[in-house]
């Protein structure tokens, strides 16, 4: 058997393990034992809330930041609930994903359908929290949560509108600090669905097997053949729009110090590439926060002369 199909994402252990159910399978079912993609969320969010050059005080980007966390968790995990409903027939069949609440019968549609009210809840009342201009764009990122589910069913590449769907925090964060969104604020959602393809497909090489054996469609099965000049194209592609946004939004020379050392991490990550490696691939994903942090870094950094004078 290969390693594809002795290797689960899912954590059973630690606080989460020792929940009573079925507040265990709810945690379950909101991705709380696994806040990768919470933080995949929120980072891209902190990028445009420092990016925007005539942005408010630190304190208030600072405050922004705060909003932009828990709004992250709780729509990173009204996503999933939303993924793994459309999803839990499909989720079944997949070694990784059999295990879901959902798809393993640990909760029944309805108890889902209750969770996801509630995070949704919980996400408009953040979202009224935020300037208005961000309630203007809020129904945009509704509609890429609920499309992507079925992206992976009409084309092969759902890991793009995965990176649309994951990104928008940058859009959203730009337009809270600069009140507008312009070229820097787009170079930047650019660069980061860009570099959210690149890794998500990593991430979804650990389902080729079972991918190709059901009829899921996929830009990791799609790029099969080419994984490492896919990914590294796409890691470039991202990098130099990410500077382009800097030199836009005049950032201070600061901001290259951390951006150079994203850059040598991403190129390591793609020469050791091997897509047939599950456990190697969901490494190298979850990598990509650690990788998300220097970014960030760099864009806190190149802003912070803002905030000295």
């Amino acid at each position: 058997m290969s390693q594809t199909h002795l290797h689960t994402d899912i954590r059973s252990n630690g606080l989460i393990g020792r929940l009573p159910d079925p507040w265990r399978s709810y945690a379950l079912l909101a991705r709380l034992d696994r806040p990768v993609g919470t933080w995949l969320l929120l980072l891209p969010g902190v990028f445009g809330i420092f990016l925007a050059p005539q942005g408010p005080p630190l304190e208030r980007r600072l405050f922004y930041t705060a909003l932009f966390a828990i709004g992250s968790l709780l729509m990173r995990s009204a996503g999933c609930v939303i993924n793994d409903i459309w999803d839990r027939k499909i989720d079944a069949q997949v070694s990784r994903t059999a295990g879901r609440p959902l798809a393993s019968g640990a909760l029944n549609l309805t108890q889902g359908l209750a969770l996801l009210a509630v995070l949704l809840l919980g996400g408009l009342a953040v979202l009224l929290a935020l300037p208005p201009i961000c309630w203007m764009l809020a129904p945009l990122a509704l509609i890429l949560v609920a499309f992507y589910p079925a992206a992976k069913r009409l084309t092969w590449w759902p890991q793009l509108v995965m990176g649309f769907t994951f990104g928008f925090g940058a859009p959203m964060g730009y337009a809270a600090s600069q009140n507008t969104l312009d070229l820097p604020g787009l170079l930047l959602y650019g660069g980061v669905i860009i570099w959210q393809l690149g890794f998500d497909t990593i991430y979804g090489f650990q389902d080729m097997e079972d991918d190709a054996r059901i009829g899921v469609k996929s830009t990791s099965r799609l790029m099969l053949n080419h994984a490492r000049l896919f990914v590294g194209s796409c890691y470039a592609l991202a990098l130099c729009l990410f500077a382009l946004s800097a030199l836009q939004a005049g950032l201070h020379p600061l901001f290259w110090l951390p951006f150079l050392l994203a850059c040598l991490l991403l190129g390591r990550q793609t020469v050791r590439l091997s897509p047939y490696d599950a456990p190697l691939c969901l490494h190298f994903f979850r990598q990509n926060v650690a990788i998300g942090f220097v970014l960030a870094a760099a864009f806190i950094l190149g802003a912070s002369p803002t905030f000295w004078h």
